[in-house]
């Protein structure tokens, strides 16, 4: 059964891999990360890590029961109680429930561990999978996002009030 953890120094290996098995994959739905994030992943990894520890943001691994990472998802830019929700899952999960699942985990967590009141989040207007995601996590659409927060693609921003939706 695959497990939600905070994103520890020790998932830094199975974390790399995972982005690069499904760097093409991703690619298609967002901006590529290019090739300096690989060449640097290691500081970069560690500046997230001290995001989280200065209570800036709040990152999530899934991990498998083989240790391999499945998905992220992510607690950005907390401030007054809300954050920016971000994820991506492997592609051999995509379509499975996994995201919807995890992310609604998540949206408990983010209330419970994390005090947050209110989740927004980003899916680019031609993600209809990452729509469905947030509308079956319990988001609704609150307005179109600019092209500067997908990558250069348009979309639409999502919200989730944590204390009135289960």
């Amino acid at each position: 059964m695959p497990e939600l953890k905070r994103l520890h120094a020790d998932h830094a290996a199975a974390v790399l891999a995972f982005e690069l098995a499904n760097r093409a994959y991703f690619a298609a739905w967002v901006s590529d990360r290019g090739d300096e994030y690989f060449d640097h992943f290691t500081d970069r990894y560690d500046a997230l890590l001290a995001e989280q520890e200065a209570g800036i943001c709040a990152f999530y691994v899934l991990v498998a029961e083989g240790g391999s990472v499945l998905g992220r998802f992510n607690l950005v830019d907390i401030e007054d109680r809300a954050a920016q929700l971000g994820y991506r899952v492997a592609q051999h999960v995509a379509g499975r429930g996994v995201a919807t699942g995890t992310v609604r985990e998540l949206c408990r967590l983010a209330a419970s561990r994390h005090g947050l009141r209110t989740l927004r989040a980003a899916a680019a207007r031609q993600n209809a999978a990452s729509q469905k995601v947030l509308t079956n996590a319990g988001f609704i659409p609150v307005g179109p996002a600019e092209p500067a927060h997908l990558g250069g693609k348009a979309g639409t921003w999502y919200q989730r009030d944590l204390l009135l939706q289960p």
